[in-house]
């Protein structure tokens, strides 16, 4: 049996003052300063934001990130299954240590196959 998702909508109305401006290395800035008193749940997140030519504002949240679970995991490297099906292996170490790149590329790449292995046969 599916079940139906059911979208509340709540919207508020505001009256105030916007400010439009642009940093000097050229981020763009938007500013509402509210006229009433309201009592709003605080939010920061990521958005997609579209200002118009007659000077209407929309903002819409965007969707989280889903992030893949490892199905294996070593000191620098993991290896996930993507929402595609496809497989991800992941390694990264930080620059100081370019040295020991392709040693430890090798080793924890070995790691996780043998893992693998292991889990398939």
């Amino acid at each position: 049996m599916a079940t139906k998702k059911i979208m509340i909508k709540r919207e508020v109305t505001l009256e105030g003052l916007m400010t439009f401006g642009q940093l000097e290395n050229g981020q763009r800035t938007l500013d509402f300063a509210c006229c009433e008193v309201a009592r709003l749940e605080p939010v920061v997140t990521r958005c997609r934001l579209q200002v118009m030519r007659d000077g209407n504002v929309y903002i819409t949240q965007l969707p989280r990130r889903q992030r893949n679970t490892p199905l294996f995991r070593d000191d620098n490297a993991s290896l996930t299954r993507g929402r595609d099906g496809r497989f991800y292996f992941i390694f990264s170490l930080p620059g100081e240590r370019v040295a020991e790149l392709p040693a430890e590329l090798v080793r924890q790449a070995s790691t996780i196959a043998r893992k693998v292995m292991m889990e398939l046969f």
